[in-house]
């Protein structure tokens, strides 16, 4: 067993926050997905993770668990503990009034209303203070919120189910089911993971998809986004249609009419406002600002083709998910993707493997964005 205090003990207890903490990803926006443990001499007294909705925080959990034995405990935060006050009190302020010794951080919070100035509040008040432990781990954890934070929008996770030859339908449009029912079971967790899950008008037209996640038990459903610059979508669409069982969302141009968005309203659609390229066309860096504004942190878009293309074009994929069966239908199946308009190997996308392995008869890998 590892001494208290150590950097072996640091980051045991660290890693366990960060399990805490992956529990709520997709529950909680816009608030970040935080774990916080409490330890006393080596042993565990609290644990708390930040709850569905975003509220309370992952510090009041654990110490609300903890009770009058946070006094002179350790607390392991994969985020720095606010400072600011909004509907609750800064975490900062929670910790010290329960009298922790010592806090362990992992990430800092480039919040502006926070950016260093709950560990500031921390050791002005005498308590001591450890920066960075697993700190590339809460980076990766906490990528959507530092996305929304730094950049403006939610982190983008591009899916893309196909044939070993990069093929999403045979030619006639056939396409269930190409992957096997492992690897849906797969998509389905990972929509639970993002905080929504978007497709372009295309995909809702042609494929009449829900978007839920099911089979993994009674969790908040993510946000089902519709990117449609006309929102010419079907009044029966099974998306409008469940509009009252989980968020429906819709991204829409100028061009769109009023009917059509008194419609989505009535049926319990949020209509979202976004810009348009040059092209008429839904401009993709603008839609994911629309989105990050409304507080979403993290995006699964699930296509199609043109619409993934559009993205990948815009450099906006932090992420890409592929899941490959071991099928061939040939040049005259559909692409995954629509065209790029790439004539240089060297302008092509890359990204970086950090996962593979299989899933039932299919491969799962799992890119992330190259720099």
């Amino acid at each position: 067993m590892s001494l208290p205090g150590t950097a072996q003990a640091d980051s045991a207890a660290m890693a366990h926050a960060l399990a805490l903490g992956r529990r709520v990803q997709g529950q909680c926006w816009p608030n970040p997905a935080v774990g916080c443990v409490l330890t006393r001499e080596g042993r565990v007294v609290g644990r708390g993770w930040t709850q569905p909705g975003g509220r309370p925080h992952a510090e009041t959990v654990a110490l609300a668990e903890a009770g009058d034995l946070a006094r002179g405990a350790t607390a392991y935060v994969t985020l720095e503990p606010c400072a600011h006050h909004g509907q609750t009190p800064p975490c900062a302020d929670a910790l010290m009034a329960a009298g922790v010794a010592r806090v362990v951080v992992a990430l800092r919070d480039p919040d502006p209303r926070t950016d260093g100035g709950g560990i500031a509040r921390l050791r002005a008040a005498g308590i001591d203070v450890t920066e960075g432990t697993l700190e590339k781990a809460a980076a990766r954890d906490h990528a959507g919120f530092l996305s929304r934070v730094q950049k403006g929008r939610p982190r983008l996770t591009l899916k893309l189910a196909s044939s070993f030859d990069g093929r999403i339908a045979t030619g006639s449009g056939e396409s269930r089911w190409i992957t096997g029912p492992d690897a849906r079971r797969e998509v389905h967790a990972e929509r639970a993971r993002h905080d929504a899950v978007l497709v372009g008008g295309g995909t809702a037209r042609a494929d009449d998809p829900t978007l839920t996640v099911r089979g993994l038990g009674r969790i908040a459903q993510p946000v089902r986004i519709v990117a449609s610059r006309r929102l010419d979508l079907r009044p029966d669409a099974r998306l409008m249609r469940t509009a009252s069982e989980g968020p429906v969302w819709a991204l829409h141009g100028s061009d769109a009419s009023p009917e059509r968005i008194g419609a989505l309203d009535a049926a319990g659609v949020r209509c979202l406002l976004a810009p348009l390229g040059h092209d008429r066309h839904l401009e993709p860096e603008g839609m994911l600002q629309v989105l990050g504004a409304a507080g979403l942190t993290s995006v699964f878009c699930e296509g199609g083709g043109a619409f993934a293309a559009s993205l990948l074009q815009a450099d906006l994929v932090d992420e890409l998910v592929g899941f490959t069966a071991g099928v061939a239908l040939g040049a005259e199946g559909r692409p995954s993707l629509g065209p790029l308009g790439i004539s240089a190997l060297a302008d092509a996308p890359r990204f970086d493997l950090i996962d593979s392995r299989a899933v039932g008869g299919d491969v799962l890998h799992r890119w992330q964005r190259r720099g």
